[in-house]
């Protein structure tokens, strides 16, 4: 048997190799003790993407010598993901790349060097990350916290309490993503105004302006009351030394699969049990994901970078990432899955390449993608749209090895439908097109409404994914019942009507009285559903 830790580098290797893992080539002890004293990277999001994706990109720098210094990470959210998986494995974790044959790579991860709670659970951790950002060779500081991460207003547009607190008291003592970002930053602005890259790498639109945004929202805030000075909002807002690159990031990574676990302590790798934490996070030691992948970076980086180029990333300017990103997250991609996700809950469905053997999902998506999307997304040259939607319907959601599930897709959805089909409506609106016109997209938001009742098409009730506005959510939608559609009635108005939500009023574009169509068909009893995608897609 065989461990991923420090120990098991050394004592297992050979089980390990039986195993075809590869290992790094690099002395991850000699690497960790080096990262401590010379930070070039802190990453904030300590979850299954950064394991599986970025913290690999480092690796590959490390193992070709391109780099000396790994990956700090810090998790403002969820502490257990530290205490329960990082440090009982040294920090270490197994990739596990799933590929379209069933068959695996595996490979262990040693760029991670430290991992640090900033939940409030541990103040000496807090000092320690205070202390990086005092250090004049860091470089760059990265979110994977997904949308939410960002987001310092409710769904009513007042201030969450969280933040309101964080501004009253100011940046020694705050909780939020971005309060904290703010307040890092306020340390190195003391310690000599040093030069900063501040890096989403989250699936969001514009994400670089949205952590500018915030963070900036959070100092002003502490500038009103004089915690800070007016020269850490002119540090803030000089781009010489604070920059907020935009980026598009692209690889599913799905919750971590009890069979995958199976498989690897057949291998005779042990203590691979994946876990759920008591904040909700699904993480394991190991990390499950497809081959594909894609980063792309605004280049923009005050004081220098890690060479990612050199490790698949592409680099380009702020333009080309957002022709990229919206590509990707409004058209290729993001609509396709969160439109499978939604209705993968209301049929029953537990993995993704199901729903692409359903002939009325796949009319959805190919509609969705091929002939409502892509006519309105531009192409960015570095990649190709058609190129992109190809490989996804074709290859990534068919990959009945990727254990994807439309309950993971489903989480925090009312933070994603904005993009993900607010950004289409918003061209059909810039381009002149009728709106009004559209099938499959109107069928998405209907079938999101229809999700959010919590009944499947069988008639029973299902329980819905996490997210930060489902109560309120379920508040609105609460006189809507399954198997009387005379009960939507007024009832979406509030929800259809909010641009908050999809970027847009939807009944500014012509299309708000048709969601409500479509649900009140979808509501009226067993099969209502599937006979609805039927009738509109057939």
């Amino acid at each position: 048997m065989a461990k991923i830790t420090l120990q098991g580098l050394s004592t297992d290797k050979a089980a390990l190799e039986a195993a075809h893992v590869e290992l790094p080539k690099f002395d991850v002890k000699a690497v960790q003790e080096y990262t401590k004293t010379h930070p070039v990277w802190i990453h904030c999001g300590a979850g299954n993407i950064f394991r599986g994706f970025v913290a690999s990109l480092q690796q590959t720098l490390l193992n070709e010598g391109l780099q000396q210094s790994g990956i700090q990470t810090v998790s403002c959210y969820d502490g257990a993901i530290i205490d329960e998986v990082y440090k009982p494995h040294d920090h270490l974790t197994l990739e596990v790349t799933l590929m379209p044959d069933k068959t695996t790579r595996l490979k262990v991860l040693g760029s991670v060097t430290d991992g640090f709670k900033l939940n409030g659970s541990c103040k000496a951790d807090e000092e320690t990350v205070r202390a990086l950002f005092r250090e004049q060779g860091l470089q760059l500081l990265s979110f994977t916290i997904t949308e939410k991460g960002y987001a310092l207003k409710g769904m009513d547009g007042a201030f969450q309490p969280q933040v309101l607190k964080d501004m009253e008291e100011g940046p020694a003592n705050c909780r939020h993503a971005m309060s904290l970002t703010a307040a890092f930053l306020y340390e190195r602005f003391k310690a000599g105004a040093f030069p900063l890259a501040v890096v989403s790498m989250d699936n969001c639109s514009h994400n670089g302006d949205k952590v500018r945004d915030a963070v900036l929202t959070v100092a002003k805030a502490w500038a009103d009351r004089e915690l800070v000075g007016a020269d850490f909002i002119a540090y803030l807002e000089d781009k010489s030394k604070v920059s907020f690159p935009c980026t598009m990031i692209d690889k599913i990574t799905p919750r971590p699969d009890p069979e995958v676990a199976e498989a690897l302590k057949q291998l005779g790798i042990e203590d691979m049990d994946p876990i759920k934490t008591a904040r909700g996070s699904f993480i394991a030691p190991f990390v499950n994901a497809e081959k594909p992948q894609y980063l792309v970076v605004e280049d923009d980086f005050p004081n220098g970078r890690p060479p990612l180029e050199k490790a698949g990333v592409l680099f380009t300017d702020k333009n080309g990432v957002d022709l990229c990103e919206r590509m990707k997250v409004t058209t290729c991609l993001n609509p396709l899955h969160t439109a499978l996700a939604v209705y993968g809950c209301i049929f029953g469905y537990q993995r993704i390449w199901q729903e692409m053997e359903d002939a009325e999902l796949v009319r959805l998506v190919k509609k969705l993608g091929y002939d409502e999307g892509l006519p309105v997304v531009e192409d960015p040259g570095i990649l190709s749209p058609k190129a992109f939607i190809d490989e996804v319907i074709n290859e990534r959601l068919t990959n009945k090895f990727l254990p994807d599930s439309p309950q993971r897709i489903a989480t925090d959805s009312s933070q994603k439908v904005t993009v993900r089909f607010g950004e289409t409506l918003k061209n059909y609106q810039k381009k002149g097109l009728d709106a009004t016109k559209l099938i499959a997209l109107p069928l998405a938001l209907a079938g999101w409404v229809r999700y959010l009742i919590g009944v499947g098409d069988d008639g029973k009730v299902f329980e819905l994914s996490d997210d930060p506005l489902l109560p309120e959510l379920k508040k609105i939608l609460e006189p809507v019942t399954f198997g009387r559609p005379e009960s939507v009635g007024d009832n979406l108005k509030p929800i259809l009507s909010n641009a908050s939500i999809f970027g847009v009023n939807l009944y500014d574009l012509g299309i708000g009285t048709r969601v409500e169509e479509l649900v009140r068909e979808m509501l009226s009893g067993e099969g209502a559903v599937r006979r609805t995608l039927q009738k509109y897609l057939n």
